[in-house]
């Protein structure tokens, strides 16, 4: 009868910083893979390294694309009609809450305006400009 080794179950490692920036540091320099590098230091799990990768390496994970590598003249352009969109629709929303935000003004200019005649009281201050210029001059002096 055969005799099978007893399953040790592995534990929760703590790695060094300088480890995982040379682990992270080979992968990079295309030296060996997520998957090789796990096998060669005994690292329990290839998340584990592209954690590090995420957290300490210089591929631009938002983007799906190296930073350090230059970009060809297609990318480039399909990125700045990405951005000419995008800068497009933002244009045409703030055109839109520009439109809402003059119609309420008129709106409430003109609410103020029946409420002063139905209710014969002033709502607005109508102050002259000499007191207004006073008034500021006064605020000024220490």
């Amino acid at each position: 009868m055969e005799e099978k080794p007893n399953y040790v179950k592995r534990t929760q490692c703590d790695y060094s910083m300088s480890f995982k920036l040379g682990v992270v540091r080979e992968i990079e320099s295309g030296e060996v893979s997520t998957v090789m590098v796990c096998r060669k230091y005994g690292i329990q799990s290839r998340s584990t390294v592209v954690n590090w990768l995420r957290k300490f390496g210089n591929f631009d994970w938002e983007n799906q694309t190296p930073s350090n590598m230059p970009k060809s003249p297609e990318q480039k352009v399909m990125e700045l009609e990405a951005k000419v969109k995008l800068l497009e629709k933002q244009k045409t929303l703030l055109e839109k809450q520009s439109y809402i935000a003059d119609k309420k003004a008129i709106i409430f200019d003109m609410m103020i305006e029946l409420a002063e005649q139905e209710y014969h009281i002033d709502i607005r201050k109508n102050s002259p400009p000499e007191l207004s210029n006073l008034s500021g001059n006064n605020k000024k002096k220490p």
